[in-house]
């Protein structure tokens, strides 16, 4: 009887361990990147691969804009702070480039 407490006590936690690498998460706008290769790729490729509470953000692509920016966070404590410091990451680029972009960062993905 006792064995059978142990192993129902430990299926929940071994859930919550779980690795979310590999997992795009809850994807709310699919990324795009048009032609362009660089840092925003690499850090959606490095997203999908975070292990943990995770979240990408871009601004939205348009073709009437000089550019787009993208921000992370990699294994925050939740989902939440994940998201808060993805935006914050990725709208601190408008502090240091004054180009048009198509709005302000969204949350593309996050897990």
């Amino acid at each position: 009887m006792m064995l059978a407490g142990v192993v129902v006590l430990s299926g929940p936690v071994a859930a919550i361990a779980e690795s979310l690498a590999g997992s795009a998460g809850q994807v709310r706008h699919r990324p795009r990147f048009m032609d362009s290769e660089g840092v925003c790729q690499d850090v959606y490729k490095a997203y999908v691969e975070a292990s943990g509470h995770s979240a990408y953000a871009q601004t939205h692509l348009s073709f009437n804009v000089e550019a787009f920016f993208c921000g992370h966070s990699f294994n925050a404590p939740s989902q939440k702070v994940a998201e808060e410091r993805a935006l914050e990451n990725c709208n601190a680029a408008f502090k240091y480039y004054k180009l048009s972009s198509a709005g302000r960062c969204t949350i593309y993905a996050s897990k």
